[in-house]
């Protein structure tokens, strides 16, 4: 099968596209047809190395964890999909090896859930790892209920725009940050967005005096600093960008697959309650590009790979 591949951590230019090793399939794992696959800066993170102290590499690496697709064939294990049925995937496993940006990936079951029938394949493959951590965070770790006040860093981003939406479909007041021309992006979200930078502590403090409840960070650094200190008392932290939260009483958190959650992401989107916004496309060949603009930073919403084989072909 056609995909892409790296064989050493380095930059955009070791990826490569060409013929891979066609996936095999055990009793828990589903073969699936990729459409599409969401770029997340976490995949040029692992091709950089980073994240080589936690997760072994096995050499040539196929990135990606999103995926939207087609189930070809289920394991011999497996009830819950059938050929031809549509499905979502946070496809993580335990090791770097068996990506999504390739014509077809081996998912285990517990990574996937159905596609939400009203989103296109291309912004389904963007749902699953950002609305994963979005929604993870939000309910399973700050506990954000009705009337509370929450406050979203880089609320226009991939995982931010997601919150944004879950939060307030949880009822809560959302807060938040992003840059001026994003601005009215994420009042459609249902968010107040503020501008950051210096400032931003006093511009959140006028519209929320006495402090938010919660706040999810995506960015880290000074950011910690000015969020400790818009806090209510009882106030929440959670960051999924800078393991320093812990300093501030906040709490780290990685993404982890869970199906169940993935199946209420696809009802939130049946609903209308969560929307992916797809910033950009790039056909399967040009993988390469498409880490080179999620490492420029500023993304509005998601950056998403498509897998078509005659068009690869």
């Amino acid at each position: 099968m056609k995909g892409i591949s790296y064989s050493r951590y380095g930059g955009p230019g070791t990826l490569e596209y060409g013929e891979v090793e066609d996936p095999k399939v055990g009793p828990d794992s589903v073969l699936v047809k990729v459409r599409a696959a969401a770029v997340n800066p976490v995949d040029w993170k692992c091709r950089e190395g980073r994240l080589d102290g936690v997760l072994d590499a096995v050499f040539p690496v196929i990135p990606g964890w999103d995926v939207s697709g087609v189930v070809a064939r289920p394991g011999a294990a497996v009830t819950e999909f059938a050929a031809g049925d549509e499905v979502i995937g946070y496809v993580r496993e335990d090791f770097l090896s068996r990506g999504t940006f390739a014509e077809y990936v081996a998912a285990p079951v517990r990574t996937l859930a159905r596609k939400p029938r009203n989103l296109s394949f291309e912004e389904a493959a963007g749902l699953p790892l950002a609305g994963l951590t979005a929604y993870q965070v939000l309910v399973h770790v700050l506990e954000v209920k009705r009337g509370e006040t929450v406050l979203v860093h880089a609320a226009a981003g991939g995982v931010g725009s997601l919150a944004v939406q879950i939060a307030a479909h949880l009822g809560a007041r959302v807060i938040g940050t992003a840059s001026e021309p994003h601005h009215d992006f994420v009042r459609g979200l249902g968010g107040e967005p503020v501008a950051y930078g210096r400032g931003l502590a006093e511009r959140v403090r006028g519209l929320a005096p006495e402090g938010v409840a919660a706040v999810f960070d995506t960015v880290g650094g000074e950011a910690l600093t000015v969020s400790a200190n818009l806090l209510a008392p009882e106030g929440r932290m959670a960051s999924i960008a800078d393991p320093d939260i812990v300093d501030f009483g906040g709490r780290y958190c990685f993404v982890r697959p869970d199906a169940d959650d993935l199946a209420r992401l696809t009802a939130l989107a049946e609903q209308g309650a969560v929307t992916v916004h797809v910033a950009e496309t790039f056909p399967l060949k040009r993988t390469a590009d498409a880490h080179r603009r999620s490492e420029e930073g500023h993304t509005r919403g998601k950056l998403v790979v498509t897998v078509d084989r005659a068009e690869e072909e």
